[in-house]
């Protein structure tokens, strides 16, 4: 026997890595070196083949780690050491990541600069310049701070999405979502407005991402995305058509047949980068009652706010005034939604403190979109997770695991439905529940929210209840 082989069900020992897990590990690390030290100006020649050899090496290096890492197991979810490894608990190591991300954030938003991007007219630098090859490809035109994102956070998804799908390869559901995820933000979100952009280079900017639509998309009915739209020739007026259909007829009707979890968890980039590379983090999610109180009030706060801002802008637009009582529309209503949700809250909050705060801040917490469709959920839907409290040993796997911060456990041991604004329908605690309790299901209206109360002997007379 193998001198690290443990006879134990728990394993309370970490396994050290194995040869193919340093070598995944390696190769990840060495396609990530590379983009960083490109953001230091530091490169090497030819750089457009560096920039596509970092990518390959960071694919490459997740899944041989990821094989390594899970197929030596039996098939089953293992969250085994996340209370122990710094990455995971809050370490030196995650907040080291929660920095870096914040900053390189803080720099994408707001000094692209840093980041390399050329200003009047001079040529790109550091990390950007490497992208411009590709960027040139899809586009015709060198890149700039926008397309590497998008090109990194494709990244990130596709690669540790495979990690993901090794992980939970025993989970049919979780496949078949990673799958989509993937190929959603692969093609939806990256390939296919770029290369629309390309393709349609003498007409004005539009859109980029089809699904990303108001209120998420919160300049979609800003003053120069309207024009461009209507000014952008059929594709235009497609997307026009198209983003208003999505969120006024689309996203109430099939969130009312399969709750919000159709987008969230299978079609969003947000989500998808939570599922994927948030995922070591989910159990970081606050269960506190009080986290549940500020999330209702702050969800349905940022949602009030977004249709105040694009009501202003669109009275503005429509009557040709840019005032509204007196004050600017733009520098006192769209402006900042702009500066403290669309990139504060999103994007610097919403990824960079993964390592902090868990992979669900933005989603739980800030994103307008999944409160609209949490509203139907809660009230008219379909969609609920049921439980089998006969079943339940109140492990815990299931509230731990939950990255919205639901008490799952606590229905559970009812054997009451699981009906709330918040549940993404990611499946995870489904996934992890060792005696099968919770499934994800789409059923009739009736007895959907089935509350049940704990009855005490001294609060009501058993026998009058059995007989009824």
């Amino acid at each position: 026997m193998d001198k690290n082989s443990s006879l134990a069900i728990s394993n309370p020992h970490q396994i050290p890595m194995n040869i193919s897990q340093k070598l995944g590990l390696i190769l990840g690390l060495i396609g990530v070196l590379i983009l960083t030290l490109a953001t230091f100006n530091i490169h090497a020649e030819p750089k457009s083949w560096f920039a596509i050899g970092s990518i390959l090496l960071i694919i490459t290096g997740a899944t041989v780690y990821a094989r390594s890492t899970y197929l030596r197991h039996p098939a089953g979810i293992k969250n085994n050491h996340v209370y122990f490894k710094t990455l995971s608990n809050r370490g030196v190591l995650g907040w080291a990541i929660g920095i870096v991300l914040t900053l390189f954030y803080v720099l994408l938003y707001w000094f692209p600069s840093y980041l390399g991007l050329g200003v009047d007219g001079a040529s790109n630098t550091g990390l950007i310049v490497v992208f411009d090859r590709l960027s040139h490809f899809f586009k015709g035109q060198p890149a700039n701070q926008w397309f590497v994102y998008g090109t990194l956070y494709t990244l990130a998804i596709l690669s540790l999405g495979i990690k993901f799908m090794y992980k939970y390869r025993h989970n049919r559901y979780q496949l078949i979502r990673t799958i989509v995820v993937i190929l959603s933000q692969l093609f939806l979100a990256y390939l296919i407005p770029e290369i629309l952009e390309g393709l349609n280079t003498e007409r004005p900017y539009f859109a980029k991402d089809i699904k990303n639509m108001w209120p998420l998309n919160y300049y979609f009915f800003e003053p120069w995305h309207l024009d461009s739209m209507r000014n952008g020739g059929t594709l235009g007026m497609f997307y026009l058509v198209a983003g208003i259909f999505m969120f006024l007829v689309f996203t109430p009707i099939i969130t009312y047949f399969a709750g919000k979890r159709w987008y969230c968890s299978w079609v969003c980039g947000c989500g998808g980068l939570a599922e994927t590379a948030g995922d070591p983090f989910r159990h970081l999610s606050s269960k506190k009652l009080s986290a549940w109180k500020l999330e209702r009030w702050l969800i349905h706060a940022v949602l009030l706010f977004i249709i105040i801002v694009t009501s202003a802008v669109l009275y503005g637009y429509f009557t040709g005034n840019g005032e509204i009582f007196g004050l600017s529309i733009y520098n006192n209503f769209s402006k900042p939604y702009g500066f403290l949700i669309g990139a504060m809250f999103s994007g610097v909050i919403g990824v960079g403190f993964y390592p902090v705060l868990g992979s669900r801040v933005w989603c739980r917490f800030g994103c307008p979109l999944a409160g609209y469709m949490g509203l139907i959920q809660r009230f008219k839907s379909k969609f609920r997770i049921t439980t089998n409290g006969g079943q339940c040993i109140s492990c815990g796997n299931c509230s731990t695991y939950c990255e919205q911060g639901i008490d799952v456990r606590a229905y559970a041991q009812k054997g009451e439905n699981i009906v709330r604004a918040s549940c993404v329908g990611c499946g995870i605690c489904s996934a992890v529940c060792p005696r099968g309790v919770l499934k994800l299901e789409n059923g009739p209206e009736k007895g959907r929210i089935n509350s049940k109360e704990i009855l005490l002997g001294n609060d009501v007379d058993l026998m009058e209840l059995l007989n009824k």
